[in-house]
């Protein structure tokens, strides 16, 4: 019996060895990647669209597992100072990959593409080509799709934008020219308007009508870059009036900043870039992807950081600091490299779509979180608003007074709320009646400011209101105007209440119930893009957006 089983474990040994001797070794694909003067060690190489990548030796070469039957078979290679490049690897047997470098200098005389349909082909025909949906039967949006919803689509033709800048409303009807006084201790300073003259809002143009000023620099920057302080967005047409455009993103390159990591004060917007606009019949294009090609593609870091967006979103006007989304990310927490988000993680999710262009233009496949969507989520989008915040309320009923406590928590936001724009404002109205609809008094507890607008609450106008309104106010230096959104004048931060990230704002109420029966309590919180008496001024129809709103009854 002994001897049985040693002979049957003798049996199994040497069946396990010969299984490992004679089982098929993992298939590779192997490879070299050079350039013009030699190999390439620290290149990425992956096969396209797939999520494992190797680098190369000091030899430039690398080892990658093949892919199984009906996979990718095209395997590309990228590396700092070059064009992504690739070959068909369907053998997976050895292959070369050559580099070839992009262009390490500016070439101010390129010829901006257009992100719609345009003459050319390939790369050098315009972005909506290949990267819109229209006519297709993909069932997502492609990233010229998305870049239309975008407000950045819109920032040469924005109606707010443009009569600002022109001292105009909606109609054409313009402001007088701005009145100065010189004295003999003050030197030129401006006066306030005429009260006897029809007023249409502030504007750029009234108060410095013989300057462009440096609003194209956000704006219109494709037609700034190379003229800075000298355009003037009322008569842009062609790629110029597309605001930020595609090909002006895709060509950044860098961002320059100071030591404490914010932009220079004197390089405003457009001023803060650095581009790589390529030489002639040359095309090149900077992304967050590492193996868009064939052609003159290259990986860029600078475009998933949120420093990619700090030109435009800081900016001191006279010293005071009035656009500051990117410094308030800067200080807050959602900055830390390892734990926070950038901008784009927040503005730029994925799409659920899995392909960035069109069938027809040679798109893969590719795993749906690696695409993100260039919409730019904000103001125009409701649902991403009212996530931004939490709302807290508490309500109680003692004795004769109705007690209210409202909480309003910046829980997913990386920046104040409201940000950037000084226009824009949060307002949050608490109002108590009683069974026949009668308001209760108030007897503590903030009221909402004359800003907020005095007249009928059913059209906006919340002044004198239970509630507190969250924005920062700016008050013209000389006029003393306030609130002022002719920040291109010299001006002083009046106050500032608005919520940082992660922090909160409470505010308490009490009311007197004088009478029996039920109370119903309504908080409503509201988003306003721009104070009222302006927006009538300037004949802007914007709604309120509402984040919240909750009734109770006591």
């Amino acid at each position: 019996m002994p001897d049985r089983h040693a002979g049957r474990l003798a049996n199994l040994l040497l069946i396990a060895v010969l299984l490992t001797c004679c089982s098929p070794r993992e298939r590779r694909l192997t490879g070299i990647v050079s350039s013009e003067t030699g190999p390439i060690p620290g290149a990425v190489v992956r096969f396209k669209a797939q999520p494992n990548a190797v680098l190369t030796d000091e030899a430039g070469a690398f080892s990658l597992p093949c892919p199984a039957q009906n996979e990718a078979s095209f395997v590309t290679a990228w590396s700092e100072g070059y064009f992504i490049n690739g070959v068909e690897a369907a053998a997976c047997g050895h292959v070369t990959i050559e580099l070839h470098a992009h262009p390490a200098e500016d070439n101010p005389d390129y010829r901006w593409l257009s992100s719609y349909n345009s003459p050319g082909d390939g790369e050098h025909q315009g972005c909506e080509a290949c990267h819109s949906s229209a006519g297709t039967d993909l069932g997502f949006p492609l990233p010229l799709d998305d870049w239309q919803l975008d407000a950045h689509s819109q920032s040469a033709v924005n109606h707010r934008f443009l009569t600002m800048y022109a001292g105009t409303d909606v109609f054409g009807n313009r402001s007088p020219l701005t009145r100065y006084f010189t004295g003999k201790d003050y030197g030129t300073f401006p006066l306030r308007p005429d009260p006897e003259l029809s007023y249409y809002g502030p504007g750029y143009l009234l108060d410095f009508p013989q300057t462009a000023g440096n609003c194209a620099a956000c704006h219109t920057p494709v037609a700034d870059v190379d003229n800075p302080y000298r355009v003037s967005p009322l008569s842009l047409t062609g790629v110029a009036a597309e605001g930020i455009s595609c090909d002006f993103c895709h060509k950044i390159w860098e961002v320059v900043l100071n030591d404490e990591g914010l932009p220079w004060t004197n390089m405003p917007g457009v001023l803060s870039y650095e581009f790589r606009r390529p030489p002639d019949d040359h095309q090149f294009f900077a992304g967050p992807l590492d193996d868009v090609a064939p052609g003159e593609d290259t990986y860029s870091r600078l475009q998933k950081e949120s420093a990619y967006c700090a030109g435009c979103h800081y900016g001191l006007f006279w010293d005071t600091l009035v656009y500051n989304s990117y410094g308030e990310w800067l200080e807050s927490s959602y900055s830390d490299p390892d734990n926070g988000k950038t901008c784009q993680d927040c503005h730029m999710p994925p799409t659920g779509g899995n392909r960035f262009a069109t069938v027809e233009s040679g798109s893969v496949v590719r795993d749906p979180e690696t695409i993100h969507s260039h919409k730019m989520l904000g103001i125009t989008d409701e649902t991403f608003m009212q996530d931004a915040l939490a709302v807290e309320v508490a309500a109680s009923h003692s004795g004769d007074q109705i007690v209210v406590s409202v909480t309003i928590l910046n829980d997913n936001t990386g920046h104040h709320v409201p940000t950037d724009s000084p226009l824009r404002q949060l307002i949050l109205v608490v109002e108590a009646q009683d069974q026949a609809g009668n308001p209760l008094p108030l007897l503590q507890g903030s009221t909402l400011p004359e800003w907020t607008g005095v007249g009928d609450p059913e059209q906006g106008y919340f002044a004198g209101l239970p509630g507190e309104a969250y924005a920062k106010i700016l008050q013209e230096t000389w006029t003393e105007v306030f609130p002022s959104g002719a920040y291109w004048m010299p001006t002083a931060i009046l106050s500032d209440n608005r919520i940082p990230a992660l922090a909160k704002a409470t505010s308490e109420y009490q009311f007197l119930l004088d009478q029996e029966g039920p109370v119903q309590v309504t908080i409503r919180l509201f988003y306003r893009r721009a104070f009222i008496d302006l927006a009538d001024q300037k004949g802007w129809e914007d709604d309120d957006l509402i984040l919240y709103v909750e009734t109770i009854i006591l």
